[in-house]
């Protein structure tokens, strides 16, 4: 698991407290959480457990200390501490759904899966929309290389908690390494987005490249190919109307909105998929296939397009795919470029409950 613990409060609550002579109870436990973090931060461990529990002691009720102390048993491999102190904290008035986490996780790795998934699901109970349990339930059947029992579980954290980018992530490889290579597409793109400068977001900006490089294929001068999707059912429910039967949207409105984007191009690189994007984006909305099928991250794009950054905002999706290329149109674009990060930083994808997008829309 990695290390995203946010100091509940901890360095908020320091900011604004008065660490002085005749320090309350309170007070000092606060101290000495702060150095403890400082410690393990540092791998100083064993330093760092006995800080937290005198803080512990000295602030009963306050949740930060005993899940830090489990967390230190836990990245110091004692797991089975990690879950003594974890399972009598389930009910704390202030837990968390990063408790059930770091359960399920420490179950999972002594090997007791069932219990990892009972601690998972208990947090459910509590936090039905946490998409950082999902994560971890599908992180389990990731581990065993099942992917599609894996994908289930990150669709529905996506589906339930649009703003958690993880989900997004291993979704993305799963489905960019499948015969649906288009909702890989679309979710790589909405967790770029969402998580924008990482080691993550250069991973995913170049399997999008590559991916898009090899499903669209120029098989003469005068004829092409796309292949980002092999489901071609429709179900008996859609055609009980036949003047509006709904089509599955990979080879239904993907692919041929596509093929329509890459009429005149003769190659893939950086450039050439910045044109065909942009054509995508104009005839998706055009044809109104976004009044059947609306798509939250399809909408981003033309608010992108239609405020005069689609150009930039597409070789920073692709740059990692050819960076050379990509350094040679920047060097000959830094105002473009400029701009469109001065305006993305203020302008960035909005998700929430009302708008996000997960394959079981269509």
């Amino acid at each position: 698991m990695n290390r995203k613990i946010k100091i509940f409060g901890l360095l908020i609550l320091f900011a604004f407290t008065n660490i002085a002579y005749g320090q309350t109870d309170k007070e000092k436990a606060l101290s000495k959480g702060m150095e403890a973090i400082k410690l393990m931060d540092s791998g100083k461990i064993k330093e760092s457990i006995k800080l937290l529990k005198e803080a512990e002691k000295l602030d009963p009720e306050k949740f930060d200390y005993p899940y830090e102390l489990a967390y230190a048993h836990y990245i110091d491999k004692d797991y089975k501490g990690a879950i003594r102190i974890l399972e009598k904290n389930k009910n704390h008035k202030n837990v968390n759904e990063r408790l059930f986490q770091l359960l399920g996780n420490s179950y999972d790795i002594i090997g007791e899966t069932d219990k990892a998934f009972a601690a998972y699901n208990e947090g459910l109970e509590k936090f039905p929309n946490s998409g950082m349990i999902y994560l971890e339930k599908g992180n389990v059947y990731w581990g065993k290389e099942e992917y599609n029992k894996a994908l289930s579980f990150y669709e529905k954290g996506i589906e339930l908690d649009p703003t958690f980018p993880s989900n997004y992530y291993r979704a993305t490889l799963i489905y960019c390494s499948s015969t649906e290579e288009v909702w890989g597409m679309i979710y790589g793109e909405i967790f770029m987005n969402l998580e924008r400068n990482s080691e993550r977001t250069a991973k995913i900006s170049k399997l999008l490249y590559d991916t898009y490089k090899s499903q669209i294929k120029f098989t003469s001068d005068t004829s092409f190919s796309v292949s980002f999707s092999q489901n071609a059912q429709i179900n008996i429910s859609d055609i009980s109307d036949t003047n509006n039967i709904k089509l599955p949207f990979g080879v239904g409105v993907y692919e041929p909105t596509l093929m329509l984007s890459l009429i005149n191009e003769k190659a893939i690189d950086i450039n050439s998929l910045d044109r065909i994007r942009d054509n995508f984006i104009k005839f998706y909305f055009n044809n109104k296939k976004n009044v059947d099928y609306p798509n939250i991250l399809f909408d981003y794009q033309k608010k992108v397009r239609d405020a005069g950054h689609f150009e930039a905002y597409n070789h920073w999706i692709l740059m990692k795919g050819d960076e050379d290329s990509f350094a040679k149109w920047h060097s000959e674009n830094e105002k473009k470029w400029d701009a469109f990060i001065e305006w993305f930083t203020n302008n960035g994808l909005k998700l929430d409950k009302e708008h996000k997008f997960y394959s079981g829309q269509y």
